[in-house]
C-alpha cells in the first residue's frame, strides 16, 4: 500500500535508488538507460558533480529567500547568463518553478502588456492543434491536445487553434518545403483576420513540438513567416521551448536555428536538468518597459520564484554545457542518432517517420507505411512500447493520440547531452529488441 497519489494509480513503478551518468538503477539492481531524460529533463545525466556541488554550496549559504523581500546573487547571475545566450532583444527573466508556470506567466504578461498600452479589448490567443504547453488551466487552454483538454473544457478560456506544422502528414505531394511552410503559416494570417487583429494578443507555438507530436520541427521558413505576420498585425510571438530549449536541439534556444526573434520565450526542463525544479519566462525590452513605465508592477507571482538553490543548480547546468562544449556533442551525436535510427528502422513496415533536431528525435508508428494508416487506439501501441522498453532496460517517452489526441502513436528520444557513441548503439539495439517484441503481435 502507498499514500502517494501517482499519476497512474493503477501502475506499479520500480523504485529508483541510484543515478550514474545516463543510467538509473532501481531497488532490484536493474539498470535502465535513460534515453529520454525522463521527459527531456535530465540533459546532464543523473550524477553531475559540478551541479551537485553548486546545490550544496548554495544551501550552506542560504537555500531560499522570498523574492518579495530579497534578491540573491545567484538569481542575478543566472538571469545575466540566460540573457547573454538569448537572441534578439530579450532583456529580463521572470523565474518560476516549471514549464506550466512559465507559460502561465507568459500569457498573463502578454495580456498585461496590452492593458498597459490601453488596448484592453485584446483577449484572444492563437495556438496550434496537437501542441502541448502545460497542465495549469491557462497553459492547458492554449495547448491543442484534445485528449488532455476534454474533461476540463468548461473551465478553459476561448483559444483559437490552427494546424500544426506537421510535414509528414500535412505536406501535399509535390509541394515544396517553402510553399508548405508558407501555407501553414498563412493559417495564422487567416485566423487573425477572422478575429480582428485589434482583438488578438499573441500566437504561441513550440519551435519543435515535443510530447504530443514527437519531436516535429518547424519546416524551414515557417517561423520566419509567422514572425512577419505577427509584426504586420502588431501581435506578440511567444515561443514555448520548455521541452526543446536549453541546448536540446544543439542551440541554447531552438529558435536560433530558425533565425527568428521572439517577444517571450519559456524554458524549463533542461534549465535545471532535473537537479532542481525551475522554469523561466524570458521577456523582451518593449514588454518590460511597458510594465515598468506603466503600472510598474506585474500582477502575478509564486512563492518559490527565483528560488536560490534552484538558480544555483541552473547556473551550474549552463556553465557545464558551456565548459564541456556539450552543444557540439548534441549536434554531432544527434546526427549520429538520426543516421542510426534511419539505418535500422527506415524500412521497418510499422515505422512511418523518423524526425527531429539534435538529441531530440521522434519515431512515429503506423499500421501501413504507404497509406500512413495508424494503429487502432485500442491496440495501445505506445503503452506496450513503454512497458517492453522498460523490461529491456530502456527509458523512452512513448505517447498516443499523435494525430488528433486519439489516433496515432510515437515515441520520443531525448538522451542526455553527455551520451557517447557506444551508448547510441545501445539505444538502437534496445529499440530494435523492443520494436520486434511489440510488432510481432500486430
Amino acid at each position: 500500500m502507498t499514500n502517494v497519489f501517482y499519476r497512474n494509480p493503477h501502475a506499479t513503478y520500480p523504485h529508483a535508488v541510484q543515478g550514474d551518468g545516463i543510467y538509473i538503477t532501481d531497488s532490484e539492481g536493474k539498470q535502465y538507460l535513460d534515453a529520454s531524460g525522463g521527459a527531456a529533463v535530465s540533459c546532464l545525466g543523473h550524477s553531475n558533480l559540478a551541479v551537485r556541488a553548486a546545490i550544496k554550496k548554495q544551501i550552506d549559504r542560504i537555500a531560499y529567500a522570498h523574492s518579495g523581500f530579497f534578491t540573491t546573487d545567484v538569481m542575478e547571475e543566472l538571469a545575466t547568463a540566460l540573457i547573454a545566450h538569448a537572441p534578439g532583444e530579450m532583456d529580463k527573466v521572470y523565474f518560476v518553478s516549471g514549464g506550466s508556470e512559465a507559460v502561465e506567466a507568459a500569457l498573463k504578461l502578454s495580456r498585461q502588456y496590452f492593458t498597459e498600452l490601453g488596448e484592453d479589448q485584446r483577449r484572444f490567443f492563437i495556438a496550434r492543434k496537437q501542441s502541448y504547453h502545460g497542465n495549469t488551466l491557462g497553459a492547458l487552454a492554449v495547448g491543442g491536445n484534445e485528449w488532455r483538454r476534454k474533461q476540463f473544457k468548461p473551465l478553459l478560456v476561448d483559444i483559437k487553434h490552427i494546424s500544426p506544422c506537421y510535414a509528414y502528414r500535412l505536406q501535399h505531394p509535390g509541394e515544396t518545403e517553402p510553399d508548405y511552410s508558407k501555407r501553414m503559416a498563412d493559417e495564422l494570417e487567416t485566423m487573425i483576420q477572422a478575429l480582428g487583429a485589434e482583438n488578438v494578443i499573441g500566437f504561441i507555438c513550440e519551435p519543435v513540438v515535443g510530447a504530443t507530436l514527437g519531436a516535429v520541427p518547424a519546416t524551414r521558413g515557417y517561423l520566419k513567416r509567422v514572425r512577419e505576420i505577427c509584426n504586420q498585425h502588431g501581435i506578440l510571438l511567444i515561443l514555448d521551448e520548455v521541452m526543446c530549449g536549453m541546448g536540446r536541439t544543439g542551440y541554447f534556444f531552438a529558435h536560433q536555428e530558425d533565425g527568428v526573434d521572439a517577444d517571450l520565450v519559456t524554458v524549463a526542463k533542461g534549465l535545471g536538468a532535473g537537479y532542481q525544479p525551475i522554469g523561466a519566462t524570458l521577456v523582451n525590452k518593449k514588454i518590460f518597459d511597458a510594465v515598468y513605465n506603466g503600472s510598474g508592477y506585474f500582477q502575478h507571482g509564486h512563492t518559490y520564484m527565483g528560488h536560490a538553490t534552484a538558480c544555483a543548480a541552473s547556473l551550474a547546468v549552463i556553465n557545464t554545457i558551456e565548459d564541456g562544449n556539450l552543444l557540439g556533442n548534441v549536434l554531432k551525436l544527434g546526427e549520429m542518432l538520426q543516421a542510426e535510427l534511419e539505418k535500422e528502422f527506415s524500412q521497418h513496415p510499422f515505422i512511418g517517420d523518423i524526425r527531429g533536431r539534435g538529441l531530440f528525435r521522434g519515431i512515429e508508428f503506423v499500421r501501413d507505411k504507404a497509406s500512413k494508416l495508424t494503429f487502432e487506439p485500442g491496440a495501445k501501441i505506445n503503452s506496450r512500447f513503454k512497458q517492453i522498453a522498460m523490461q529491456n532496460g530502456l527509458i523512452c517517452y512513448p505517447m498516443g493520440g499523435t494525430i488528433d489526441g486519439i489516433n496515432g502513436d510515437h515515441t520520443l528520444l531525448a538522451p542526455p547531452f553527455i551520451i557517447n557513441e557506444s551508448q547510441i548503439d545501445e539505444i538502437i539495439t534496445k529499440l530494435k529488441i523492443t520494436a520486434d517484441a511489440v510488432f510481432s503481435k500486430v
